[in-house]
């Protein structure tokens, strides 16, 4: 549309507009994240970039929300169904009559978009945030951590990992990254205090400090080199990154170098291999790593 007819079209609407100010309003617009394209003519000519989503697009984001735990079966339901609408009332129905059930256990706590809710709010507002944090007991009761104390954090970010949604975040006391389970969140609300600054805050210290997780288990941040049979070269780029160096020993091995958090659950990856992978080094860390599994071996003596 040229900008005489957005002039004229305006008019109709009894909106009084000059061509300075349309330019204006149309770079405003652009700022603020709205795609308008022109193409120069005599007279200019505007257009809205189409953002309409590909039928393989939206089938992505329905099998992602279906497969994803920390939404209850209801939400799930829910947003299928908007998604489904982004393809058009016409072929909504269709896309839904292929949709395949996942054996996903859904999580239970239905104030997960509630609580993403707040700590989108409190990051806008560069506030800190307050919840309650609890675990289930044997009869399936919500058991709140502490003696329902109540958390307050700086709040980073939102990370999905492992099929789980988690809470980045960090304390004034000690200033380390924590995570926290959303799904095990409870009334959550927007403190008045300000956040307090962190390095961590930083995108590039937030995408460092994930890669170095294993199941999101905090700890001491170790470099640790590993020798690995070449049938696991795929495992290893997907877990540490496609610039993870590689360099060969032999014809069926490989040599790796990785900084991690040292954790349990990172523990127990290194011994998930069998014999296909073996840590070079450091000494002390495979000392750690020979008692957790003198450890393991216990538990199955006698």
């Amino acid at each position: 549309m040229s900008s005489v007819e957005l002039l004229e079209r305006l008019e109709t609407i009894d909106i009084k507009c000059d061509r300075r100010t349309l330019y204006a309003d149309i770079q405003a617009l652009n700022e603020s994240g709205y795609k308008i394209n022109c193409n120069r003519r005599k007279t200019n000519e505007y257009f809205v970039e189409r953002r309409e989503f590909s039928m393989a697009e939206i089938q992505i984001l329905m099998d992602a929300v279906q497969a994803a735990s920390f939404i209850t079966d209801d939400k799930t339901k829910l947003l299928v169904d908007k998604i489904a609408e982004l393809a058009g009332s016409r072929k909504a129905e269709a896309i839904k009559k292929n949709i395949v059930a996942f054996n996903t256990v859904k999580s239970h706590n239905e104030d997960i978009f509630g609580t993403v809710a707040t700590i989108t709010q409190a990051l806008e507002q560069g506030k800190k945030i307050e919840f309650l944090y609890f675990d289930y007991d044997i009869s399936k009761r919500r058991i709140y951590r502490k003696g329902n104390k109540v958390y307050k954090v700086n709040p980073v970010a939102t990370i999905f990992s492992d099929d789980k949604y988690y809470l980045l975040c960090y304390d004034d006391k000690h200033g380390n990254p924590s995570h926290y389970r959303i799904d095990r969140i409870a009334e959550m609300k927007v403190s008045a205090e300000n956040i307090t600054p962190s390095k961590l805050s930083e995108v590039c210290s937030i995408q460092k400090h994930k890669k170095q997780l294993f199941g999101m288990f905090t700890g001491e941040e170790c470099t640790v080199t590993f020798e690995a049979d070449n049938s696991l070269i795929d495992t290893v780029l997907d877990k540490f990154g496609f610039d993870t160096r590689l360099s060969a020993r032999g014809e069926n091995t490989f040599r790796f170098t990785a900084t991690v958090q040292l954790s349990p659950v990172f523990l127990g990856w290194c011994c998930s291999f069998g014999d296909k992978l073996r840590v070079i080094g450091p000494d002390n860390f495979i000392d750690l790593l020979r008692h957790y599994i003198a450890n393991v071996v216990q538990c199955y003596s006698n």
